[in-house]
């Protein structure tokens, strides 16, 4: 596989990664959200807190094979003519993005460590990233809870964003992360 991209796309593993993560993230956000149609303390509910947390590292996992892609590949081009505050803006939502995709694992593994829960990754069991403590638990998790919905709000703003980009300034902008079609 060429993992190298070019001047107008970005690589092919970039463009795995970014819609593997995509589906990652939809299932991490659809189990802990589903959870609540079960009672506390069944067993589907528990599963699914579980795969949260187990696909939420997972997260972790991929982005930073996903910084390693982006900084071995070249990106590609700056369009020509962009407007500073389109580039400005672009770059602070893919800051930010990438900052939740880093810290909101970190933040889930931060939560079960201090509540002192086992942290499950696929049959192996994480250690604990500080001692338990109920009430930094606490707060750890109201981050992680505002950090879900910021996420909500910029996967949203990023999705829009390239959706404009393709539908109305018809840049190409959006094609630069599409996997090729086969002719």
């Amino acid at each position: 596989m060429n993992t190298l991209g070019t001047t107008d796309r970005y690589s092919k593993l970039s463009i795995a990664l970014h819609w593997l993560m995509l589906l990652v993230m939809i299932a991490v956000f659809a189990t802990i959200e589903l959870r609540t149609n079960f009672p506390r303390g069944s067993d589907i509910r528990e599963g699914m807190k579980m795969w949260h947390f187990m696909l939420g590292l997972s997260i972790l996992a991929l982005v930073l094979v996903r910084i390693v892609a982006r900084l071995t590949s070249p990106a590609p081009a700056e369009l020509p003519g962009e407007p500073a505050w389109r580039r400005l803006t672009s770059k602070a939502t893919h800051l930010a993005l990438y900052a939740l995709m880093l810290g909101m694992p970190l933040a889930g593994w931060t939560i079960l460590s201090a509540e002192g829960d086992p942290i499950p990754f696929f049959g192996l069991e994480l250690p604990p990233l500080v001692a338990p403590d109920k009430d930094f638990a606490h707060q750890v998790e109201e981050l992680h809870e505002l950090g879900g919905t910021i996420a909500y709000w910029l996967i949203g703003l990023h999705a829009l964003a390239a959706l404009f980009h393709h539908y109305v300034l018809k840049d190409g902008v959006l094609l630069r992360m599409m996997p090729r079609r086969k002719p």
